[in-house]
């Protein structure tokens, strides 16, 4: 009997290029996300407008990673690192001609418009990365959980660096300075991936036909219809809730910038620790599997909770929500942490990037829908509104985590130690 499969030659080396590669696109993407959310507020846009900005980002997403996943399977994951790299610089360019004499709807067309360029840079540039150790881990229950939860964690850490890196370059450069700066960045980032990512790494048979593309196994199914709901409920506070009912509460922008990158840091902190966190099983879904389905119904908790604070309109509120915010970004961080992992394992190997470009559709159309209820339900009822939608959508995760299969994909595990990129 074969005991567990090591990394492919050379996979650490590939492994640590794309996520070096990944840490410098998501540094810069957060501070995109921070740069434009304090820049236009600070115009006077309304929460609702604020959350509209970032719409076209969010539902590109969805179409990106469906196409990206199929393209990266077609022409190989290196291609589509440089693709994502070089939209995203056309992306700030293109935002950096937003000139101030326009007028606030052409403005408002024009971020947008941009935002969409930079949403299909973002989950081109991750369906490939996140494919990418897909197939230069070995096995699923050891190599593959740590290296998964180490490249999401750090990830995160580093967007949370680039929300503070983009309040920062907005203090220091402007706003135009700023894009100028951080699409430099991203031309050094370019040229690594083409000098030192594996051109054919990745490259396989693609699906035929879109029923093809679109027939999944039932775990995949499953949990994407769960990431749906998972990450729709964290952005339908934090997306603009949070910094708007902090900022509102007499925080400064420096204040709320600050503490939402420390959070966004101490998240991916804990996504990178779960494999300490979650006991893993040799088969690899056994004990992942019911963790996911207790740390969903856990973090449904959180939400319900604060809300029924906001409600009393409890003593000094705002740390109230802070506190409460730090627990839901402990239980959120195992929870996503566990999600990525598992579309790994449920996933094919051969077809890797179609199956996780699938899952990350649904990852996308999540924050699409909770972006927007995001600037609906604060608009409408404030925090208190936006606590209860993230509260139902939760419920509805657990629930569809319910039904994960434990056992499953076998093949797809031993198949994956067979299967090494070039």
């Amino acid at each position: 009997m074969s005991g567990p499969s090591q990394p492919a030659p050379h996979a650490a080396r590939n492994y640590a290029i794309v996520t070096a590669a990944y840490w410098g696109f998501t540094l810069t993407d957060g501070a995109l996300r921070m740069l434009v959310l304090l820049h236009f507020y600070r115009l006077g846009y309304s929460p609702f407008t604020l959350a509209f900005l970032f719409l076209l980002y969010e539902a590109a997403g969805v179409l990106a990673n469906l196409v990206g996943g199929w393209l990266a399977t077609r022409f190989g994951i290196a291609r589509m690192l440089t693709v994502g790299l070089a939209t995203q610089i056309g992306g700030f360019l293109l935002l950096s001609m937003l000139s101030p004499q326009w007028s606030a709807a052409l403005s408002v067309a024009w971020v947008v418009l941009a935002q969409g360029v930079c949403g299909v840079a973002k989950d081109l540039t991750k369906t490939a990365s996140k494919s990418a150790i897909k197939l230069t881990a070995g096995d699923a229950s050891g190599t593959l959980f740590k290296w998964v939860a180490w490249f999401t964690g750090s990830k995160n850490a580093m967007k949370g660096v680039g929300f503070f890196l983009g309040g920062l370059l907005l203090d220091r450069l402007g706003f135009q300075g700023a894009l100028w700066t951080m699409a430099g960045l991203l031309a050094l980032v370019f040229a690594g991936v083409v000098g030192f990512v594996p051109p054919l790494m990745g490259k396989s048979s693609a699906s035929k036909s879109v029923r093809e593309l679109f027939a999944k196994n039932r775990g995949i199914n499953l949990l994407a219809a769960a990431r749906v709901a998972l990450f729709g409920a964290r952005d339908v506070w934090f997306v603009v809730g949070v910094p708007v009912f902090l900022y509102a509460s007499g925080w400064t922008f420096t204040m709320v910038g600050g503490f939402l990158a420390l959070w966004t840091i101490g998240y991916g902190l804990v996504q990178a620790l779960a494999p300490s966190i979650v006991r893993r099983s040799d088969d690899g879904l056994s004990r992942e599997v019911p963790a996911a389905r207790g740390w969903s119904a856990a973090l449904a908790l959180v939400p319900i909770g604060l809300a029924v604070a906001v409600a009393l309109d409890a003593p000094h509120l705002e740390w109230v929500v802070v506190l409460g915010l730090g627990v839901f970004g402990f239980a959120f961080a195992v929870n996503s942490s566990v999600h990525s992992y598992l579309v790994l394992a449920y996933a094919g190997s051969e077809k890797a990037a179609e199956d996780v470009g699938f899952y990350y559709a649904a990852n996308a159309l999540g924050r699409f829908f909770g972006t927007l209820m995001s600037g609906l339900l604060y608009q409408s009822g404030g925090l208190l509104y936006a606590l209860c939608g993230s509260a139902a959508m939760l419920v509805a995760c657990w629930l569809v985590t319910l039904a994960l299969p434990e056992r499953a994909v076998v093949q797809t595990l031993v198949a994956s130690r067979h299967f090494t990129s070039p």
